[in-house]
Parts: C-alpha cells; sequence; structure tokens
C-alpha cells in the first residue's frame, strides 16, 4: 500500500479579499470532499497574521494526487474556484509524515478514562468468571489457563491506550489472533462473547457514558469478528502486525 502524502498550500491573501477566498475555498470544498484520492483536508487562518493561510490536503499518494485527482473530472471546478488566488500561494509542496507522531494529554485516552489497569482486571476477572459457567462458551474455554485473565486485561489496556506490557511480554497483534487458529468460532459463540463482556463491563464499573462504550463496543465488535475468521479453516496465518490502537472514533468523551 503507498503511503499516504499530506500536501501544504500555504497563502498570503490581504485582508480586503479575505471573506471572498473563504467563500471560493468553500465552494472549492465540494470537488475536493468528492475526490476518491482525498483523506481529508483543512484550510486554517493564521491568528498573529491573518492574511497568512494554510491549506493542508491528505492524499492517498502524491501520484494519486497529481495523475489522479489532477486529471480527473473534478479537478476543473476545483480549480475555477481557486484560480483567482493562485498568485497569492507562497508554497506548495507534498510532505511525508514522519515517525515523530503522537497524542497529547487533552483528551484521556480510553484506558484512562476506563480507571487504568485495575479496571481491566476487574474486567477479565468478572468476565472469565461468567465464561466458565456458560453453557456456549464453557466448552470453548474448557482447560483455561490460570494467567489466561491476566493475559487478556493486559491486550485489552494496551488497545485502549495503556503500557505496552502486552507487547513486551506476551508478542505482537499476530500473536494474539494465532490463538484462535483451529478453533471454529461460530457467530453464535461470538455475539455470547459480546454479550457477555459488556454484562461484565457493568459489573466491573468501567464507565457507562455513551461516548466510552460505543468506542470499547467497537473494539469489540472488530476484535471478535477477526477472532471467528482466523479460528476457521480458510484463514490465512497472521502475520506480524503491532497491537491495534483504538480510540474515541467519531465522538469524544462528554463533558458537559
Amino acid at each position: 500500500m503507498t503511503a499516504q502524502t499530506v500536501e501544504y498550500i500555504r497563502y498570503r491573501v490581504p485582508e480586503e479579499r479575505s471573506a471572498e477566498f473563504l467563500a471560493a475555498y468553500a465552494r472549492a470544498a465540494t470537488p475536493l470532499a468528492a475526490a476518491p484520492q482525498c483523506v481529508d483536508y483543512e484550510l486554517a487562518r493564521c491568528e498573529e497574521a491573518p492574511d497568512h493561510y494554510i491549506l493542508r490536503v491528505t492524499w492517498t499518494s502524491t501520484d494519486d494526487h497529481l495523475r489522479g485527482f489532477r486529471t480527473s473530472e473534478l479537478f476543473p471546478p476545483f480549480l475555477a474556484e481557486i484560480r483567482p488566488y493562485v498568485s497569492d500561494i507562497e508554497e506548495m509542496r507534498h510532505y511525508r509524515p514522519t515517525d515523530v507522531q503522537g497524542t497529547g494529554s487533552a483528551v484521556a485516552t480510553l484506558y484512562d478514562w476506563a480507571g487504568g489497569a485495575e479496571a481491566f482486571s476487574r474486567l477479565t476477572e468478572v468476565f472469565y468468571g461468567k465464561v466458565l459457567k456458560d453453557d456456549v462458551l464453557g466448552p470453548l474455554f474448557a482447560g483455561l489457563a490460570p494467567d489466561h485473565a491476566e493475559h487478556v486485561a493486559l491486550w485489552l489496556a494496551e488497545v485502549f491506550g495503556g503500557p505496552a506490557r502486552y507487547s513486551e511480554t506476551q508478542g505482537d497483534h499476530g500473536h494474539m489472533v494465532a490463538k484462535h487458529v483451529g478453533k471454529n468460532i461460530s457467530e453464535h459463540q461470538r455475539r455470547r462473547w459480546v454479550n457477555l463482556i459488556q454484562d461484565a463491563a457493568d459489573e466491573a464499573g468501567l464507565p457507562t457514558d455513551a461516548e466510552f462504550r460505543s468506542a470499547f463496543l467497537a473494539y469489540i465488535e472488530w476484535g471478535t469478528r477477526l477472532a471467528v475468521y482466523f479460528s476457521g479453516p480458510d484463514a490465512q496465518r497472521p502475520t506480524e502486525q503491532p497491537v491495534p490502537k483504538w480510540n474515541w472514533g467519531a465522538a469524544p468523551p462528554y463533558q458537559g
């Protein structure tokens, strides 16, 4: 898969033309957003120097931008809107993201919001207590290792933004999904797993706000469906992959 690229276009537009400039880009955004090569875009205005603007467009690749979007039927209407401001461009280049990236602490991770390591330990303790007594899942987990719940707690904690203790002590994502190979998990069992872990989350005192639970369930749905696939007879053996990192998704935590 070709790496995404970020295009930055820096404008210097006189104050008296700013309203027209913003209106033009609002119209140009329609064909831009419709382009399959465009991942996302944002036009920002400088606070200290209001005549300076930066347009950021993430493209699926530089080639997709230059040979895809620019040769498509969407480019002419886009260009028609911004053409009056081409002479105001001070820079127009593509940038490739580096490994220096991350998130700050303005928004809590799902791990911290849930209550940290203790919360996930309570969750798996309650959950596997239910599993072993369950008619549907009990046979699937017969002979469960004593430390299984602890390992799953480490896994979930890392997935939701906590310390990388699973990666450091157990392995990567490929290591986790490989544990499901040959188990032939049914859809009925998967659904039961999903329902029981939601019940366990209630009993373990995990947050019940809509934003957390929707993100939590989104991962559970994704993870259990992968488990079903890798447990089946036609699954490809998993490759080495990092532990996935789950975030808030469409809705950040509601704080009133």
